[in-house]
Parts: structure tokens; C-alpha cells; sequence
């Protein structure tokens, strides 16, 4: 059973602040992934701790800086359930965790988990360091 809205609706509110595009369905997962030019960043949103603790405020941090993803999307996990499941069909090769935060660039086909995968991950300010350096090491 998904999470009541009224529950998460700071959380969902926090990414929407820093201009993530939210994914609902499995759908709009595959339009984002298929359809966008490039650099996406894919984050997993959660109500857990280090997503509010560590990953949402790295992200906000890493935004900050000039080279950002051209696309921040994200899904809700225990809320988006389908979006969720669909998104992380996209992060081959890495088992499913909430949160989480891969990105990809045009003419990939997998996304790529980046340092966070975030249970007991580093600080948000080495959080975002990494994020940042994701997006810099990619190709556009």
C-alpha cells in the first residue's frame, strides 16, 4: 500500500522546489529516459532519513553549481510504486535502494548509479561533490 499523500507531499515538495520534473507513472519514466536530451539525473526520493538528511540536500547543492543534469527527474518510492519499479529497471546492475540517484546521458542506455545509494552515505556536501562530478565526466 502507497503512502498516504498528505504524508509526503514536503518530501515530493522539496524536489519540485528545485525544479524536478515528478514521474508518476511507468510511462513518464519511459518519455523522460526515451525522449530527453541530455544529462538526465534520476533520483529515487524516499521518506527515510538520508534521503532527507544526505540526498535531497546534495542534490540541492549540486544544482548550485553551473554544470547541472538538462533533466531532474524523480519518483517516489513507497508512493509511485509503478514509476519507481520502471526506473529502476533503468539502473542495470545495481540492486534497488531508497534513496538513489543515477544519471545518463544521450544515446546511453543505462543509467549509471552515482556515489549514492544512500544508506550510510557520505555528508550532503560529499554528496553533492559527487553528484557534480557525475555530471561533469559525461559526454553532452
Amino acid at each position: 500500500m502507497p503512502y498516504p499523500e498528505y504524508f509526503i507531499a514536503p518530501m515530493r515538495g522539496e524536489m519540485s522546489e528545485m525544479g524536478a520534473k515528478e514521474l508518476r507513472t511507468a510511462a513518464a519514466v519511459d518519455d523522460v529516459v526515451k525522449n530527453s536530451k541530455g544529462v538526465v539525473m534520476m533520483v529515487v526520493n524516499s521518506v527515510c532519513g538520508c534521503a532527507a538528511g544526505k540526498a535531497r540536500p546534495g542534490i540541492a547543492l549540486a544544482l548550485r553549481h553551473p554544470n547541472k543534469p538538462d533533466v531532474l527527474a524523480t519518483v517516489f518510492a513507497g508512493a509511485d510504486i509503478e514509476a519507481t519499479d520502471r526506473a529502476r529497471q533503468y539502473f542495470s546492475g545495481y540492486a534497488p535502494s531508497s534513496p538513489s540517484i543515477a544519471r545518463n546521458c544521450q544515446n546511453c542506455q543505462n543509467f549509471f548509479a552515482l556515489a549514492l545509494r544512500a544508506r550510510g552515505a557520505a555528508p550532503a556536501q560529499l554528496v553533492a561533490r559527487a553528484l557534480r562530478a557525475g555530471v561533469e565526466d559525461l559526454d553532452r
